[in-house]
């Protein structure tokens, strides 16, 4: 009988052959995606959403050749960050579990739930504290150059920043259970949201601000007015610690129906 062989990740080479195919993975996606929805929505549907569309010509192709570079630090820093967690799940350091048994069932959207929120606490505060100048010139500026958004610009990131961002997930996976089913999950809302958000076009349809869902989502208008004004909107996913907070922009309501009044007359 064989005995299976684990691969030991932990050697220089693997390491770097494991960091490697990670980082063709999550910067291909970005890629992939990023450029689908560009094209869907600011190239196809241009003219029939136009009133939906947030970017104005100012946004630029040196622009988006830019977003794509620091996307490029940010893939390989999300990348590696990836590649220790799977070290850490392989030597049974972490909370990550592969047997639906383990826990009860309902334990799933709780510990997805749970995991988004703790997320949400965590960049919340993080950004404010972004937003201090001296931190925003040395982190948060290059993210903030990007006034006019697009989904080119949602892993546009510093390195420093990057690392802030990448350093959560993984320390929750030592101290709160999930599914890898679940930790998929999360990780395609991460990249849904984060596009979305970007994108330059709001997506969500008309009323979904007052929606008993949709005021707690954060979509394109809600994130545009933070890179337009940089005092308000500092969420993440949810719109709850603006709030609670009061630093959710008084004018976004009136912003979102003026962009979503004509959904499909334009």
């Amino acid at each position: 009988m064989k005995t299976m062989v684990i691969t030991d990740w932990t050697t220089p080479i693997n390491f770097f052959i494991l960091t490697f195919i990670f980082f063709i993975i999550v910067f291909l996606r970005y890629i992939f995606i990023s450029g689908l929805y560009h094209q869907i929505f600011l190239g196809w549907l241009k003219d029939k959403y136009k009133k939906r569309i947030l970017v104005s010509n100012e946004y630029s192709k040196q622009q988006m050749i830019k977003e794509v570079v620091w996307s490029g630090f940010s893939s390989l820093i999300f990348s590696i960050s990836g590649v220790l967690m799977l070290i850490f799940w392989q030597k049974g350091y972490t909370m990550l579990y592969i047997d639906l048994n383990d826990y009860p069932l309902w334990y799933l959207p709780i510990s997805l739930l749970l995991y988004m929120f703790i997320h949400e606490t965590y960049y919340y505060w993080l950004h404010r504290w972004m937003h201090l100048p001296n931190v925003f010139r040395k982190i948060h500026k290059v993210h903030h150059d990007s006034i006019q958004t697009s989904s080119w610009t949602s892993f546009s990131f510093h390195p420093y920043e990057s690392l802030l961002q990448a350093v959560i997930i993984p320390l929750l996976l030592f101290v709160v259970p999930i599914h890898i089913y679940m930790l998929l999950v999360l990780l395609i809302i991460m990249t849904l949201s984060a596009i979305i958000n970007h994108a330059g076009v709001e997506v969500y349809p008309e009323g979904f601000e007052k929606n008993f869902l949709g005021k707690w989502l954060i979509g394109a208008v809600h994130h545009d007015i933070h890179h337009k004004k940089f005092r308000y909107n500092f969420g993440l996913y949810f719109t709850f610690w603006d709030k609670w907070m009061k630093t959710e922009s008084p004018d976004f309501e009136i912003l979102f129906q003026e962009r979503t009044n004509q959904w499909s007359s334009e």
